[in-house]
């Protein structure tokens, strides 16, 4: 009889001793927790990839394409010098294939800019002694940089226009079917030249304003 008040003694001893240690581990993990808090470990928001600010952007029907580039970074200038961005924008560092900027869905909501390549392109064509000339014009529905960058690698974008013609047959180019190709294929060349220099295209369409075969 003497023996069963201290077998309940010890019990009660051991279930203090277990809530202690269960008070401990709360107390250890909410200051673990309070650690991690204060580090930024929860609550802390995931930033997404960061536009590029030499991206073109889209010009609203009723803006200026240069007031556009200027508000997004790309500053003046007009492609004759003190253009800042603009310039920087131009020239920019290959971007590898570079990325297409897609015509808008709805584009009677934003603002179409041209542009006109001054001098003509002029070759002979395959397989035949004739040669063919065209003047081309350029549209974007993107800021004024786009603009820019056709101004500033116009070398290199003649020269793969004249490969392009001069790899033509004169009867594709008889025909209205040929030269709407020709036009598209011309589009490609201008983007992925733009793409390559700049890390965009952006050119929408590409226009004849002459075209002439002898």
């Amino acid at each position: 009889m003497s023996d069963e008040p201290k077998a309940k003694k010890k019990k009660g001893g051991g279930m203090k001793m277990i809530l202690l240690l269960v008070v401990g581990v709360v107390v250890g993990g909410a200051g673990a927790a309070g650690g991690l808090y204060a580090a930024g470990f929860f609550g802390a928001k995931e930033e997404g990839p960061k536009e590029d600010p030499n991206k073109p952007v889209l010009v609203l029907a009723g803006e200026s394409a240069e007031d556009v580039a200027t508000a997004h970074g790309g500053g003046g200038g007009g492609g004759h010098g003190g253009g800042g961005s603009t310039v920087a924008a131009a020239h920019g560092a290959p971007h590898g294939k570079g990325i297409d900027l897609p015509t808008p869905a709805n584009p009677a909501a934003y603002q179409a800019t041209y542009f006109q390549l001054q001098a003509p392109f002029t070759s002979n064509m395959t397989d035949t002694d004739a040669f063919a000339q065209i003047s081309i014009a350029v549209s974007t529905y993107y800021d004024m940089r786009v603009i820019e960058a056709v101004k500033t690698h116009e070398m290199p974008i003649r020269s793969q226009v004249l490969m392009l013609l001069a790899q033509q047959p004169e009867e594709m180019l008889s025909t209205p079917e040929g030269k709407r190709q020709l036009q598209g294929k011309i589009k490609g060349v201008i983007n992925d030249i733009l793409k390559q220099k700049t890390g965009y295209g952006g050119v929408d369409n590409v226009y004849f304003t002459n075209f002439v075969i002898q």
